[in-house]
């Protein structure tokens, strides 16, 4: 499995309030989440996002309340993966469960910047900047795991099986 897109590129503590404001929560719709993704960090990310694209973001990804919204907001918005310093745990769990790829690499974090071109390996865990030429070891995905993601969660995963 690869991804390939531009970066978004947010700082430390994105916590799942920004991520999905509160106020959309009366909604399960993917599509009409994802109208909202990254609304009160970034009012023209919905505008901007084309399918693929990548968010980069440093300490604490997904902080705050333990919503499945918000990883669901961020997939149904097109972003094919996320890559930050660290995630908060929750928001890790249930990015997996709902089959939103994610990767931990503090150095990628770091040198990586938004408006990059960034492809990533899901088998290795291979994270390549295309704008820089530069590449990072990110951490790679068990084959559970890739299976779980490409089934596009947990339960079309289970259900499949």
């Amino acid at each position: 499995m690869q991804a390939k897109g531009t970066v978004f590129k947010f700082g430390d503590n994105v916590d799942t309030d920004v991520i999905i404001p509160a106020r959309y929560l009366n909604s399960s719709d993917p599509a009409e989440l994802a109208k909202h993704c990254m609304e009160d960090i970034d009012k023209d990310f919905v505008n901007r996002v084309k399918k693929g694209d990548i968010i980069v973001a440093d300490k604490n990804f997904g902080c705050g309340s333990s919503r499945e919204h918000a990883p669901i907001a961020i997939k149904a918005a097109g972003v094919s993966c996320v890559i930050a310093e660290t995630f908060a745990r929750i928001f890790y769990r249930n990015a997996i469960n709902i089959g939103l790829p994610i990767i931990e690499c503090p150095e990628a974090s770091k040198g990586i910047e938004a408006g990059d071109e960034v492809e990533i390996d899901f088998d290795s865990g291979m994270i390549y900047n295309r704008t820089k030429g530069t590449q990072f070891q990110g951490q790679a995905f068990p084959p559970f795991m890739q299976k779980i993601i490409a089934e596009g969660g947990l339960i079309n995963y289970i259900n499949h099986k």
